[in-house]
């Protein structure tokens, strides 16, 4: 993802407004806490479930509440198909689009920010998530003035994210953002396009 001038983005090779910025929210955050897992050792437990979820048939559901878009929440899907070579679907505007990217390109950026990244990340507390016994994280990025704090919830018994809060400080025009990305598991199908 490049950010640039007037606030739009590059991402999976197309361009995006910062207004349709919501309809990739989930691959957003998938790409900064990947880079925020790197900053130390004892993230290993987050690092991999970023990596093991992009091959693991999921649903997320997003709301984004963002500064450049007058703080109205806006909710957005995505689903992962599975496997190396999966696809990745996106809900936004009412319609489901496919993204370009696959999950080994994915995994492949994910590998590329973390080599990067000046983030740190530990482990905060363990908590119960719809029944289900997580490990907390807490992560946070300060990349040239890009400030990235986020919270996720990473399942005990598959190593998967369940939940996560992102807050996102990356100035200008575009302000403040709040993410909330919530993962699913069960009966995940591609959408018909």
């Amino acid at each position: 993802m490049i950010v640039g001038k007037n606030g739009i983005f590059e991402m999976f090779g197309r361009r995006i407004s910062v207004r349709g910025m919501s309809a990739s929210a989930g691959l957003l955050a998938m790409f900064l806490c990947a880079a925020a897992a790197r900053g130390d050792d004892g993230c290993k437990a987050l690092y991999d479930a970023l990596t093991k979820v992009v091959v693991t048939p999921t649903h997320i559901y997003t709301t984004t509440v963002a500064g450049y878009d007058n703080n109205v929440p806006r909710n957005s899907e995505m689903i992962y198909e599975g496997g190396p070579n999966g696809a990745i679907y996106i809900f936004a505007g009412g319609k489901w689009t496919r993204a370009k990217m696959t999950s080994a390109e994915m995994m492949s950026k994910q590998e590329e920010n973390r080599r990067i990244a000046k983030d740190v990340c530990h482990v905060v507390r363990d908590e119960v998530v719809n029944g289900e016994a997580a490990t907390v994280y807490s992560t946070h990025s300060d990349n040239d003035g890009n400030k990235i704090d986020a919270t996720v919830w990473i399942s005990k018994s598959k190593g998967l994210p369940l939940k996560e809060d992102m807050d996102m400080d990356v100035g200008g025009t575009m302000g403040k953002t709040h993410m909330s990305l919530r993962y699913e598991y069960a009966n995940v199908k591609p959408p018909a396009l």
